[in-house]
């Protein structure tokens, strides 16, 4: 029996035919992961560390050119500020995991422990959390007031912490393992950066298979990775369902991560029955898998006192939230849950239509994306078009009003993986009521555990009886990426914090996937990671949509990752203050 991966047809967004790897190809390629996968294993600390420094040298020098395919096939000018995003999104982000990553191995190197840059602490319900961020100077600086911990699974203990960190290291595999990637086709980081965890941090030789959506940045891939695939460390290969299955089922192949969606992942595990295998507890694919499979992201809004700038703040700061990328995001904010009877509550909704007003209409460059906004129209026919429907573009869809108690509510249980995203109301006496009501409907109502955002205004959580809510919370809510008055998305580019679900599922209730990517100080047993940051950070963030140089401001915090220096700072400031 051969497994069947759903993905689109193996094509570019350009139109053209797709690349296809051959059979020969492919097993050439895995012939040469397999001679070399034990000489990866063994690499020491100062081998590893040098080939960071190649491929941290080889991305800047590709970095502008994979940035311009991916702005054309996306249909966005590089003279206008939403190219800000395919920098953030893309090299920026890479460079920083890879920068990241050579600062604790070298670290390890010369100390024989990674040394964070904040305090670890045990909080008083026994959990450990290890300050990730700011990791120095410079972030205080870009990231003012902002900070992120990891917090640690329930076994983890404070003296024992630095055990559960870089155990490939303090104990290296016995024997090599090939891991196929299967990339992401919307953010073009996902897959380099996959590649480089499962390498970097599990010492494994990696296979990739570009996505068909941007198998375009494959060339780019190619060259910036020579320094691995020169040695035989990495391979990248190209191809749809049919390849995808081929590489799964392969003798060759000792575990796959993919990032995607949780129905892929259940035809690769399960093959043709799926929900009959399930209920046998009986897997066609007998290998480790690990994941990141999407979420119906929440954005809890915490009642409070806000002025008219505040309200027009986060306005533009929750539309950004969905309109990055097309809303072709993962951790594209796709439910706002506010109290019932808030005062600011319309004034709120009415400044997020007028923002989205603002913005241009995106491309709908991802397939099945005019199916889902369908189906979600057909549910919801009243739903609130922003801007009009082509042939190549959606509107931004609002569906305010949504019933909490409708569990069965596709905005609550279908990633919609495009430009549409729901309001609910929860009733509650005060804010903190609230917060407890909020958590409860994040965990039990809305699917997945990826990452959510909630906002709250220094005033009301100056209340003793509403920072004690705020705070159980951040413990009991089940998402691996809690943040605090910023996007989600944020900790995707730290790099130093975590990046995947809440640790509890299984292959038979995948919901947002297994294990974590980026994790620069590479802890073994992270539970979540929380970010917490200012309710008006100044200046304006590179990532919101509103931000007018954000095209400028990306490409120099991109240089600035390649080789920080305190020469480049005045520039960045500039854009940023332009903004």
């Amino acid at each position: 029996m051969t497994t069947t991966i759903e993905s689109p047809p193996a094509a570019s967004s350009s139109g053209r035919e797709g690349k296809t790897t051959s059979r020969e190809q492919l097993d050439t390629a895995l012939a040469i992961l397999q001679n070399n996968k034990q000489s990866w294993a063994q690499l020491s600390l100062v081998d590893l560390v040098a080939l960071i420094d190649s491929l941290m040298d080889e991305f800047k020098l590709v970095a502008k050119d994979w940035v311009d395919a991916a702005l054309a096939a996306k249909g966005i000018s590089p003279r206008a500020a939403t190219a800000g995003e395919e920098w953030l999104g893309g090299p920026y982000s890479l460079l920083r995991n890879l920068r990241l990553f050579r600062q604790t191995l070298d670290t390890l190197r010369r100390k024989g422990d990674p040394e964070l840059p904040g305090p670890v602490r045990t909080r008083a319900s026994g959990i450990v959390s290890a300050r990730v961020f700011p990791t120095d100077l410079y972030d205080q600086l870009f990231f003012m007031g902002t900070t992120a911990e990891i917090w640690m699974e329930p076994e983890v203990s404070q003296d024992r912490l630095k055990e559960t960190m870089c155990a490939y290291y303090r104990k290296p595999p016995e024997s090599g393992r090939i891991c196929l990637v299967l990339g992401a086709g919307n953010v073009a980081s996902i897959g380099p950066m996959d590649v480089i965890y499962k390498m970097f941090v599990e010492r494994k030789v990696a296979l990739l298979k570009m996505h068909p959506v941007n198998e375009y940045l494959g060339p780019f891939f190619e060259r910036a990775f020579q320094p691995l695939i020169s040695r035989g460390f990495l391979q990248i290969v190209y191809g749809g369902a049919d390849v995808g299955s081929y590489l799964c089922n392969h003798t060759s192949i000792g575990e796959i991560h993919i990032t995607g969606s949780d129905k892929t992942h259940d035809v690769i595990v399960f093959g043709g029955e799926v929900e009959k295998r399930k209920a046998d507890r009986d897997p066609f694919l007998n290998k480790p898998i690990t994941s990141e499979l999407g979420n119906v992201s929440p954005v809890v809004i915490v009642p409070g006192d806000w002025s008219k700038s505040d309200i027009a703040f986060q306005a533009a700061n929750i539309a950004s939230s969905l309109a990055n990328n097309g809303g072709f995001n993962c951790n594209a904010s796709r439910v706002l849950v506010m109290q019932k009877g808030w005062k600011h509550r319309e004034a709120l909704l009415d400044g997020i239509r007028a923002v989205f007003k603002t913005l241009p209409q995106r491309d709908a460059y991802y397939p099945g994306a005019f199916d889902r906004h369908k189906a979600f129209l057909a549910e919801h026919p009243d739903a609130e078009l922003i801007g009009e429907r082509t042939d190549k573009k959606l509107p931004w869809t609002l569906i305010p009003g949504l019933d909490p108690a409708h569990k069965d509510d596709i905005c609550f249980n279908t990633e919609a993986f495009c430009s549409v995203f729901g309001e609910t109301c929860l009733e509650a006496a005060d804010p903190a009521e609230f917060i407890v009501k909020a958590t409860e409907f994040a965990n039990e109502t809305l699917w997945g555990t990826l990452n959510m955002t909630m906002l709250i205004h220094p005033s009301t959580l100056a209340d003793k009886g509403v920072e004690a809510a705020f705070e159980k919370a951040l413990e009991d809510l089940r998402y691996g990426t809690i943040s605090v008055n910023h996007w989600a998305a944020v900790c995707y580019a730290m790099g130093s914090t975590t990046w995947g679900a809440h640790p509890g599922h299984d292959i038979y209730d995948i919901q947002s996937g297994l294990d974590v990517v980026h994790n620069g100080y590479m802890f073994d047993k992270p539970m979540k990671s929380v970010v917490r940051g200012p309710f008006r950070p100044w200046p304006k963030p590179a990532w919101f949509a509103t931000h007018k140089t954000s095209h400028y401001l990306g490409k120099k915090l991109t240089n600035f990752e390649a080789s920080p220096s305190p020469l480049k700072l005045p520039g960045i400031f500039l854009e940023a203050f332009l903004g």
